[in-house]
């Protein structure tokens, strides 16, 4: 027979240690106007061993004995589990203008059930999962191509791309065999294309694309404008098209033209953060080797 304090020390070893934390202060969605909870990564207790940078600025967090492979990001978006409105945190207080929220309430069973069918059965109610954040930053997408370019749409469907394509190709590592690679690679093309729209975009002043507070593209490091470029000339190199050769040497030839302004190679390029000066001219010496400038 197992004792009442033999049970207690079981129950206690099989307890996983806490990740999150629900906030006091609850959030209240201005589309639906209903109340719901915040969760809150907690912080400290090795609970984020920092590793590597990959060449797509992403942060790689080592797992731990204690608390396993955690995924900061996840907590990043904040999702209405009642009208499946999900944005960054800070937007639930920006989003004001009446034809955004009413399109947005209008659109909601739309956005539950075009997430159900790549995430099918997920859950915004309990403990976020990683398969609950991917399903959440889905949801942002949808939510942000809602809204008005003051709230500027474009720049953050670009990093919130990029994140899913992380976090995707981080559940295709956890469940094998459920096509979560081929997603993230999608959402790598996806985030390609809202990068060079948010470039067009700041251009043309349709959105003030400059002006967005923090660029990430992870939570760790905000790397600007800078970082945009950067970003646009990587993924144009490893996930623009290949079908069109005159068009992929112009393309790339016009992203180590940018490279090169941006990041004054060749030159003293004494104040640019150093992560992204080598990785912009290892970028540099790559596109160099594809393209030669004297064909354009």
């Amino acid at each position: 027979m197992v004792s009442s304090s033999s049970r207690k020390k079981t129950d206690s070893e099989k307890k996983k240690p806490a990740i999150s934390y629900f906030s006091k202060d609850k959030i209240i969605c201005p589309v639906c106007k209903k109340a719901f909870e915040k969760e809150v990564m907690r912080s400290g207790n090795g609970r984020m061993i920092a590793g590597g940078l990959t060449d797509d600025l992403h942060r790689i967090f080592e797992p731990s004995a204690k608390f396993g492979r955690i995924y900061p990001l996840i907590y990043e978006i904040g999702a209405c589990p009642y009208c499946y409105t999900a944005m960054l945190w800070s937007d639930f207080t920006e989003l004001k203008k009446k034809e955004d929220t009413d399109r947005l309430f209008e659109s909601r069973d739309e956005r539950k059930d075009k997430v159900n069918n790549v995430f099918p059965h997920f859950n915004l109610k309990h403990e976020r999962t990683l398969f609950d954040g991917c399903a959440m930053y889905y949801l942002a997408l949808l939510t942000y191509s809602k809204v008005n370019p003051e709230m500027l749409p474009t720049m953050k469907s670009a990093f919130l791309s990029l994140r899913l394509a992380w976090l995707t190709h981080e559940l295709d590592l956890a469940v094998p065999g459920h096509n979560f690679e081929f997603i993230s690679q999608a959402m790598y093309r996806k985030a390609l294309f809202f990068y060079q729209q948010g470039i067009l975009c700041e251009t043309d002043r349709t959105e003030k694309s400059s002006t967005l507070g923090n660029f990430g593209p992870d939570m760790d490091k905000n790397y600007g404008w800078d970082g945009v470029i950067y970003l646009c000339g990587l993924l144009e190199y490893t996930y623009g098209q290949k079908d069109d050769l005159q068009l992929r040497l112009k393309k790339l030839s016009e992203s180590k033209t940018a490279i090169a302004r941006i990041f004054g190679l060749g030159k003293s390029s004494k104040n640019k953060p150093g992560p992204l000066l080598e990785k912009a001219r290892d970028l540099y010496d790559r596109l160099t080797k594809e393209v030669n400038d004297d064909d354009f």
